[in-house]
């Protein structure tokens, strides 16, 4: 991996969050006409590192993110939306963050909203926080096609009677997680694909983690990233075989490789390549 510039501040020059290091991390692919104004939204007052990892974009992301002082490294090579997230997180962990932010830099997501879900995780009051475009119903209002809400719906109504939850939904890409989660989930046994976040939001439900959910404004716009109707299919099937993989689980039928607790399987911190520890 590539490194950009080291971008973050020494943690004692900045108010930390209930005395926690707040990390945010990008995973990023094709996001140079969208990152800088996502950056400019975060609020810096309290988060010590913005951390981006370029999955071998084909554009300038790296190069925006270097102007803007980010952290970044770059994947040689494409590993996938999954793949990305398990770097980031994994040099998020490298770094002594407390608690991780994932912030899509397509701007769909509202970055205001990253103090109110981290203090949600600092307060100890939630191990894990969904920013969910269901509640307050503003999906449809921000520009989310009507095909995409209806099964975004009827996808999480299924999840939440097999697995037995009750979240607004599983398939928002805005989270905020406890370190003790990124230490605990075995996320290296993840797919590299879309279905990740869905895995690890079953994964975080089945360890016993708290999850709390945050009303999210979203907007689709042509700069932003979506995936189209063929892979939208292809996560729709990983989703459901993420449930049914859980109940399986849950009835003593199967490996579950998903809810594995052995440590092979859970991420290794890596460390930032020439980035001095604290910077």
């Amino acid at each position: 991996m590539g490194t950009g510039a080291s971008g973050g501040r020494c943690p004692w020059t900045l108010p930390m969050l209930h005395g926690k290091r707040i990390v945010v991390v990008m995973p990023a692919y094709r996001a140079e006409r969208t990152l800088e104004a996502c950056h400019a939204a975060i609020p810096h007052d309290i988060v010590d590192r913005v951390l981006l990892v370029d999955d071998a974009s084909d554009d300038e992301t790296l190069a925006v993110a270097e102007r803007l002082g980010i952290t970044a490294v770059r994947h040689p090579q494409n590993r996938g939306y999954g793949g990305n997230q398990k770097t980031c997180y994994a040099l998020a962990l490298a770094d002594g963050a407390d608690i991780v932010v994932m912030l899509h830099p397509d701007y769909q997501y509202e970055p205001r909203l990253i103090t109110a879900m981290a203090a949600m995780v600092a307060s100890d009051v939630y191990d894990v926080v969904v920013g969910s475009r269901i509640l307050g119903n503003t999906a449809l209002a921000g520009g989310m096609p009507r095909y995409k809400y209806v099964a975004n719906r009827a996808l999480t109504a299924l999840e939440n009677i097999v697995i037995g939850s009750k979240l607004s939904e599983f398939h928002s890409g805005y989270r905020a997680f406890s370190r003790d989660v990124l230490e605990t989930l075995p996320l290296a046994a993840n797919s590299d694909d879309f279905v990740f976040d869905n895995q690890m939001l079953v994964q975080a439900h089945a360890f016993g983690f708290r999850i709390g959910e945050i009303s999210c404004p979203t907007k689709y716009f042509p700069e932003a990233s979506e995936i189209d109707f063929r892979r939208s299919v292809v996560y729709g099937f990983g989703v459901l075989g993420t449930a049914f993989a859980y109940r399986l689980w849950k009835w003593g039928v199967g490996s579950g490789a998903l809810f594995s607790r052995d440590p092979k399987d859970r991420l290794l911190p890596v460390a930032l390549p020439g980035a001095r520890a604290g910077s």
